[in-house]
């Protein structure tokens, strides 16, 4: 019996972000219908990862983080639950990996960024420094698909917030006659309270999150929930 795969978000009290997630854990199910796909959440929403682990009666299962880097939810909230399941394991989280920086590009080029702006990449932000260093592979490896730099930013727990990122390449001295505009790329899974605090960080324009409720689900998001699972 293939373990059940155990699709655990950080939860929010977004409607739109609980769909745009509940969307997501629907395409991991639809492309793998041989799978038992479950959701769980470490914060915010029921049920914890604990309570779906139970619920499976000792069946195997492999927690997959639908994080996008490895910090204090994936070391500790899901390392835990495993630990007192031998049966239970912890897949990797779903960032950092070049097809994320491929839907990043298609984001900000959908919120009309073009070539000479300059990009901060919004991270939720983590005092875990794993988490900070993954997201700052991501800013790195989305400027090198997009042939210039960008800056990784948090908007909370680490350094530089996001408004203190977009404030400072403001300020920056800019090529005479170029349009001094910075945007953001929203490095968020959906919409919610973080999404929100990068809307309102005062770039010019603001790219949205990667799964946006009512919209089909990138395939590319699926395969990595995938790939995670059987790593």
């Amino acid at each position: 019996m293939l373990p059940v795969l155990v699709a655990c978000s950080h939860g929010t009290a977004s409607p739109d972000g609980q769909r745009a997630v509940g969307e997501l854990v629907a395409a991991v199910a639809a492309r793998r219908p041989d799978l038992d796909v479950r959701a769980a959440f470490v914060d915010v929403q029921q049920p914890g990862p604990d309570a779906v682990l139970d619920d499976l009666a000792g069946r195997p299962a492999r927690l997959v983080p639908l994080l996008l880097s490895a910090g204090y939810h994936v070391f500790v909230d899901l390392q835990r639950a495993a630990s007192r399941r031998p049966q239970v394991t912890v897949a990797p989280a779903l960032g950092p990996d070049p097809r994320l920086a491929e839907l990043l590009c298609a984001r900000l080029a959908s919120a009309g960024a073009a070539p000479g702006d300059a990009i901060v990449l919004a991270a939720a932000g983590s005092s875990e420094p794993s988490a900070v260093r993954d997201c700052a592979v991501m800013a790195t490896t989305l400027g090198r698909r997009l042939g210039a730099p960008v800056t990784a930013a948090y908007l909370s727990a680490a350094r530089p917030r996001l408004t203190e990122a977009v404030a400072a390449l403001r300020n920056q001295p800019w090529p005479a006659g170029r349009e001094a505009r910075v945007v953001v790329a929203t490095y968020l899974l959906a919409p919610g309270y973080f999404a929100d605090l990068a809307a309102a960080a005062g770039a010019d324009l603001v790219s949205l999150p990667l799964l946006v409720p009512g919209e089909a689900v990138p395939p590319g998001l699926t395969d990595i929930v995938l790939e995670r699972y059987l790593s």
